[in-house]
């Protein structure tokens, strides 16, 4: 067995090698880095682009393409989460953390560095760990049932509530809040929509991508516009150079964490559906709570970049194994692969670990190469990207926003999305400004369905709660006990030594906080009351989440009560406080800045996206940025281009049919160009 085992691997690797295939893999490659480090584009979207161009290919080289650009996009995404503060995806949210910090802190070299190498290392290890377990891994899958999945789930939840703020009860409760959003639309069970407001556009859930990258992306692209600061807070040049080989450093000095992460993700990876969604939270839990000094966690700590961008590349190869090997995607992204198997004439099964097990093997090295090549291409590129980190804020802000926006409209090409980013956006910055942790609210959002669902096949099929006497049940039930109380002497320890980070206090708002939990403690007791009136299986979840959910608003809502007596005793009048609480949340400045996003949905109604958002950039860079016509014009030029040929041509998008384009259609001879600027 041993035999066939080590033949198998070597074959597999000797398909790899071959000229044609090659070509293809480096240009996978090529294709990967580039979705990855666009945000709201990654590797699912480069997949479905990629997809076409392999229907007369030949099952290596059509898998070489797929594969590198899959994995790639792992790596690449570290680009946008360190420099901007914008997961490129919901399992990259661990490396916003300390990843955007050091970037502020003039070490975004470092943090690039740190993270390329460790997201090679972690490819590597990853699908060597999988290389290995290959044929040992299908009972472990088959043990996870509808009580495990639902307990990693709340383990996941857990590990982000506790560690990613300096209030555990803050961060459960935002939890709470991204659950709560999870049941908007069509539960499982019925056909009874919840919490829709009549509209049209919630029947089908929230969408994902549009409040991922309102929650992160607007509040820190307003920081950028408002105090028009570089994302370096230093302003000054650092020697870039060193800067990487500090981060590459980093990760071999740390050899064991990158190496330990890498494993944790490959196997987390396994599970359908889940292993993305807490990959990232498992691994930096891990990485914090197996640090003697965990003071600087959050605040810039290079171990929690390598420990999530480690296990993120690793889960790569574990979520192509129940794909390929029992034919049950996890994600997009494995959808797409499984259909590019069955086109290809491969049927997913445990065919794929016997008659075709070279070529189940040669996935495992074309995710492990394609990791050590996109990271390679990377390390070569960290001087010129980490200048992004040195621009004037005003310049960046249009280039980025333009992005964001089209990221947000790739999901479902509808206006819904973008006023769904906006209102994400002003949200995420009042709980920005108000010191709540946002990555709870997104990891709860996409992992809301799963658990509801699990929760709902657990009672059923157990007839009750005799679930949680399952042996690995009540293991996770003691790794989420004691992950709490660690969390939280963490935190105590923290706030008896007085390191309090300047950033953190000067975030913290004990009333634009109250005005949050107050708002959420209406908001869970009229959810709650609303959910009484449908049937028990629809209406039990949200009750589950209301329910604690209140109390621990109310708890939070007590706490910010006191604190902001206390702050507006030191400062005499109700007067001053109320001013200083505007200067402190920057809600005037802000002011300005969010008219400028609603005038980008005016705009794009009337005239739509190929004509409004060039007008946004050029009017922005006029009125606010003070830049002369010429470069203004250029840039809006600039934009243009990329929303006619990138969006429109390559991705061929649908765009907004606004009431220029409905004009224009019935006036424009046969022929025009109209594709310009419709």
């Amino acid at each position: 067995m041993l035999a066939v085992m080590f033949d198998s691997l070597l074959t597999g690797l000797g398909l790899i090698f071959q000229w044609h295939v090659l070509a293809y893999f480096f240009l996978g490659c090529l294709v990967g880095i580039i979705m990855g480090a666009i945000p709201g584009l990654g590797g699912a979207i480069g997949l479905v682009l990629l997809l076409p161009f392999t229907f007369s290919m030949e099952p290596v080289s059509a898998f070489a393409l797929l594969l590198a650009s899959w994995a790639s996009t792992s790596t690449s995404g570290a680009i946008t989460s360190v420099l901007l503060g914008i997961p490129a995806t919901a399992a990259s949210q661990a490396t916003v953390l300390d990843g955007y910090p050091m970037a502020k802190h003039g070490e975004s070299a470092r943090a690039l560095g740190a993270a390329f190498t460790s997201s090679a290392i972690g490819g590597v290890c990853g699908a060597a760990a999988l290389g290995i377990s290959l044929p040992l891994i299908l009972p472990v899958i088959l043990a996870v049932e509808s009580p495990e999945t639902f307990m990693l789930g709340m383990l996941g939840l857990t590990m982000v509530g506790s560690l990613s703020g300096r209030s555990i009860g803050k961060g459960v409760t935002a939890a709470m809040l991204g659950l709560l959003l999870a049941m908007v639309g069509f539960p499982e069970s019925q056909a009874i929509p919840r919490y829709t407001f009549g509209t049209l556009y919630l029947l089908d859930q929230l969408p994902l991508i549009p409040v991922l990258l309102g929650l992160f992306a607007i509040p820190e692209i307003a920081e950028l516009s408002i105090k028009n600061i570089s994302i370096s807070r230093t302003g000054q040049p650092v020697d870039t150079r060193n800067g990487l080989l500090a981060g590459v450093r980093d990760a071999l000095k740390n050899w064991w964490l990158v190496v330990r992460c890498s494993v944790i993700g490959a196997y987390i990876g396994m599970l359908p559906g889940l292993g993305a969604s807490i990959v990232g939270w498992v691994t930096y839990g891990h990485a914090m709570q197996g640090a003697k000094d965990q003071s600087k966690f959050g605040q810039g700590d290079v171990r929690g970049v390598l420990a999530p961008e480690a296990a993120n590349n690793a889960l790569r190869g574990g979520a192509l194994i129940p794909t390929v090997t029992m034919g049950i995607p996890g994600s997009v992204g494995t959808a797409v692969l499984m259909g590019a198997l069955i086109m290809l004439g491969l049927r997913p099964g445990p065919s794929m670990l016997d008659a075709q097990l070279p070529m189940t093997f040669s996935f495992v090295w074309m995710i492990a190469f394609a990791s050590v090549i996109a990271t390679i291409v990377l390390l070569m590129t960290v001087e010129q990207v980490s200048k992004i980190a040195l621009l004037p804020g005003h310049m960046v802000v249009p280039g980025v926003l333009l992005f964001v926006f089209m990221g947000a409209w790739l999901g479902g090409s509808s206006y819904g999305d973008w006023v769904s980013c906006i209102f994400f956006g002003a949200l995420g910055f009042l709980m920005k400004r108000g010191g709540w942790p946002r990555p709870p609210v997104v990891l709860a959002l996409v992992l809301g369905g799963i658990l509801e669902g699990s929760f709902q096949i657990s009672m059923r099929v157990h007839q009750g709660a005799d679930w949680l006497g399952r042996p690995i049940v009540i293991f996770l039930i003691l790794i989420i006990v004691l992950t709490l109380i660690l969390a939280g002497r963490g935190i105590t320890k923290q706030k008896l030594s007085n390191k309090k980070p300047a950033e953190k206090t000067v975030e913290k708002n004990p009333a634009l906080s109250l005005l949050f939990s107050v708002g959420l403690c209406v908001l869970f007791a009229w959810a709650g009351y609303n959910s009484l009136g449908w049937p028990t299986a629809v209406r039990q979840f949200p009750l589950v989440i209301c329910i604690p959910g209140f109390f621990l608003a109310l708890m939070v809502s007590m706490r910010d009560l006191i604190n902001l007596l206390h702050s507006k005793k030191k400062l005499g009048t109700w007067k001053e406080y109320i001013k200083k609480t505007c200067q402190d949340g920057w809600l005037i400045e802000a002011g300005p800045f969010f008219g400028y996003l609603l005038g980008i949905l005016f705009l794009t109604a009337l005239l739509g996206q190929k004509i409004a958002f060039p007008l946004f950039i050029g009017i922005y860079l006029l009125r606010w940025g003070q830049y002369t016509k010429r470069f203004a014009i250029t840039y809006a030029l600039g934009g243009w281009a990329v929303l006619v040929f990138l969006y429109g041509q390559v991705m061929d998008l649908l765009f907004h049919p606004s009431y220029l384009t409905v004009w224009l259609q019935s006036v424009l001879p046969n022929g025009a160009p109209s594709w310009l600027i419709i």
